[in-house]
């Protein structure tokens, strides 16, 4: 077949412009890639690949590979394979949803659980609402502990509830508060912008389970708008500063906060009217919003002894108080290790941390480097493969592999093994409960 000078310059353009147009986008393919290969390598010797919470599960049926979603992720979760995008580190997952939203094909969506292990969660609609209409459930209750999300959750939540048409009595308040964490004060603040009635009950004081993380823990790494406020003129901060600036913005803007009284019941007694009563008194209003979080109810050992010991706790506030003890701290996670780390810099004390497992997983990298550090100036020591299985006066019985036990002198005892949900409080007022196990 004769073909023409002209036509064969018309393809080679057309072929050449494809080629420029193509190349930077292989090249980037290419990139991603490889980066995903590294950061896969470094999620296998950090523990990153199986997801503590929520976390991004994408269908390979609709995937195209635009990498998107790679691009909008903060914490380098996603990654590029065979020219898709897989969850490469999805421990590192803080939920904000930038993936889900970004991606053109909706592939992505964010799930808590696997397949193996399941996560119970009260039941909430998109607005936060359960399944007993005027009652919802936000932050670490809900299953996102991360203070940024917590906070925006709150706020969303009210803006929601200032949207909606049928009010309830009249003669009651518009909304009662439960916990002032992050997601209870970004919820009151919120209600106090928007002109809402509204009360708001802490346990404790104000700054809720984040007053009961070790000192100097960072617990804002990313900027978060404060309702009335502004953005707050921090990126990162340890929880010191962010209570004590919580609390210069809740002095500013007039929020009032009902501290030292614990709710025992919330009842519902019409549609959009509840009574919550207290150890105090009770109070009515037409909706309520539970941001009571998990870590008011710590996970238990569950042994001999630890219910009648004095020297066992399940939080560290100030580890100054402890000097020249011989210290046991239980479990893997980053709480456990900075609460170690915190107790080993102390003068004289003993640190020895007891893991069930053979390494550290899901541990920041950064509290991998300084275990690492502190192994190896003998500050601590970590007994792998153990489990406490009684907790005595001055000592706590383990057991190791092949059933040997081994008794650990110890005058204090720090178990950090998670949070449960307080189901039974959950169902006492109405909420459905749900396992899931990481099914989009």
């Amino acid at each position: 077949m004769h073909v023409d000078f002209d036509t064969l310059v018309i393809w080679a353009v057309a072929v050449g412009l494809t080629l420029l147009t193509a190349l930077p986008m292989i090249l980037r393919l290419r990139k991603n890639e490889r980066r995903t290969e590294e950061a896969h390598i470094e999620a296998l010797r950090y523990g990153l690949h199986e997801p503590v919470s929520l976390h991004p599960v994408i269908d390979p049926e609709r995937c195209i590979g635009t990498a998107s979603c790679v691009s909008v992720c903060p914490e380098g979760v996603l990654g590029i394979r065979a020219g898709q995008g897989v969850a490469v580190t999805p421990a590192r997952c803080i939920g904000h949803g930038l993936c889900e939203r970004s991606c053109p094909m909706d592939a992505i969506q964010l799930v808590y659980g696997t397949e193996k292990r399941g996560v119970d969660l009260p039941r909430v609609r998109e607005n936060f609402e359960t399944n007993v209409p005027g009652l919802y459930v936000v932050g670490e209750l809900g299953g996102m502990g991360l203070v940024a999300n917590a906070f925006e959750q709150g706020r969303q939540c009210v803006e929601g509830i200032v949207r909606e048409k049928d009010h309830g009595p009249d003669d009651v308040l518009d909304v009662i508060v439960v916990g002032c964490g992050p997601a209870g004060l970004a919820a009151s603040l919120t209600a106090l912008h928007r002109g809402l009635r509204y009360l708001t009950l802490e346990k404790e004081s104000l700054g809720g389970t984040v007053r009961h993380y070790p000192r100097k823990k960072l617990v804002l790494t990313r900027p978060v708008k404060v309702p009335g406020y502004g953005k707050l003129p921090v990126r990162e901060v340890a929880k010191e500063e962010l209570i004590d600036l919580w609390e210069d913005i809740a002095a500013e803007q007039g929020l009032t906060v009902t501290t030292g009284e614990t709710v025992a019941a919330v009842d519902h007694l019409a549609p959009r009217h509840f009574r919550v009563t207290t150890d105090k008194g009770a109070y009515e209003a037409r909706r309520v919003i539970l941001a009571v979080g998990r870590r008011g109810v710590p996970r238990k050992l569950g042994v001999p002894g630890e219910d009648t010991s004095v020297h066992v706790a399940y939080s560290l506030r100030e580890p100054e108080a402890y000097s020249g003890d011989r210290i046991l701290v239980v479990g893997g996670g980053d709480s456990a290790v900075e609460a170690a780390l915190s107790l080993a810099e102390q003068p004289g004390n003993e640190v020895r941390v007891s893991y069930r497992r053979n390494a550290f997983s899901r541990i920041k990298p950064a509290n991998h480097d300084r275990v690492q550090a502190a192994l190896a100036a003998n500050m601590m020591e970590v007994l792998w493969s153990t489990t406490p299985v009684e907790v005595r006066a001055d000592a706590v019985r383990l057991a190791g592999e092949g059933g040997h036990r081994i008794d650990v002198p110890a005058d204090q005892v720090f178990v950090f093994i998670g949070g449960e949900l307080p189901t039974g409080f959950l169902r006492k007022c109405g909420v459905e409960i749900e396992t899931h196990f990481g099914a989009p």
